[in-house]
């Protein structure tokens, strides 16, 4: 047991003098670890500083040619600005001074146009007054033309009726006789009086002719007469008539005899009524009738 003892602690005390020598060593290399990377670190922070001072250098510089270039570009802005403000205040006082002028030029214009429409509206007025005062003139002639016209009516009503009652007694004086080809006659005139009177009652038409031996032929109405004779002593006539391309003579005819003869055109007889048998010469009329027949 004794041996036992004694060699358990030769070998503790074998094993501790060894232990110290190995964490001496390593406390001294790992102390040599700690100094490198200190000098390191040192080396490195110096490069760093370094690195940073020439960057600050660097962006400086940098900051102040972009501080000079965005001063110089500001000034030239302001400048243009400048010269442009110049510019459009020169224009606009220019401009200011051309409506000056334009509007003391349309003053003018509308003071001169004024006393001229005040002119012109005073001759219009004295011009309507006048008119005016020609109006009521002629108003008062108008009125007294009127009553002399009324006055005038009044004669006339009486004229016209004292017309119309001689025209009725004309009328009632008219005498229907028979005609030459035995027809009885409608009413016949012997004087321009009954005449007017036949052709106010408007049953037939009625055309006036004076035929002579000057001019023997002569187209009375749609028919052709010819003078072939006249005694005025007998008051006798003959004549020729050509109607519808037909000749017909109707001789020795008597002063207010209807000479009547027909024609395509109507069924009743045209009447040639001679009022004066002169020497070479008859006064009369054509009666022909109102209504007439559609030629085929």
């Amino acid at each position: 047991m004794p041996d036992e003892m004694n060699s358990q602690k030769h070998d503790e005390s074998g094993a501790h003098n060894w232990t110290f020598p190995a964490l001496t060593t390593g406390l001294i290399l790992a102390l040599v670890g700690v100094g490198v990377l200190w000098v390191r670190a040192n080396q490195m922070n110096e490069r760093l500083t370094a690195q940073i001072a020439s960057l600050q250098d660097s962006t400086q510089a940098q900051v102040s040619k972009l501080s000079e270039a965005t001063t110089t570009l500001l000034d030239q802005r302001l400048a243009s600005l400048n010269d442009e403000f110049d510019t459009a205040m020169k224009g606009a006082q220019s401009r200011m001074v051309s409506m000056n002028a334009a509007l003391n030029k349309a003053k003018s214009l509308s003071q001169q146009e004024t006393e001229e429409l005040r002119g012109r509206l005073q001759e219009q007025q004295q011009q309507v007054t006048g008119e005016l005062a020609s109006l009521k003139d002629a108003t008062a002639s108008a009125n007294s033309k009127i009553q002399d016209v009324s006055t005038d009516v009044s004669g006339v009503k009486t004229s016209v009726a004292s017309t119309q009652e001689g025209l009725d007694k004309t009328t009632a004086d008219l005498k229907r006789v028979i005609g030459d080809m035995g027809t009885m006659s409608g009413l016949i005139a012997t004087n321009g009086k009954e005449l007017e009177a036949l052709r106010a009652l408007g049953e037939r038409n009625y055309i006036e002719f004076d035929l002579s031996k000057r001019q023997p032929e002569q187209k009375i109405g749609d028919v052709v007469v010819t003078l072939r004779n006249s005694d005025p002593k007998r008051n006798r006539y003959t004549v020729d008539i050509l109607a519808d391309d037909r000749r017909v003579q109707k001789k020795d005819k008597t002063m207010n005899e209807p000479v009547q003869f027909y024609t395509t055109k109507s069924r009743q007889a045209y009447e040639v009524v001679v009022n004066q048998v002169k020497k070479d010469e008859i006064v009369g009329y054509l009666s022909t009738p109102k209504v007439t027949v559609a030629q085929k």
